[in-house]
């Protein structure tokens, strides 16, 4: 599941740097680096989570 969120983000950020989305905060290609910020926050929590929860 976190490799579809991660897949999803990523495609999500690629297609910001090619046509901005238009969404609030989103207006430039250059705000793409929002998009990826989230990618690697996304990203860190659910490595923490599934570590968190592995033991049970």
């Amino acid at each position: 599941m976190t490799k579809i969120i991660l897949l999803l983000l990523l495609l999500i950020a690629a297609i910001q740097v090619i046509k901005p989305l238009g969404w609030p905060g989103l207006k430039k290609r250059a705000d793409a680096w929002k998009l990826v910020a989230g990618v690697v926050g996304v990203t860190f929590v659910s490595v923490i989570l599934s570590a968190l929860f592995q033991g049970l």
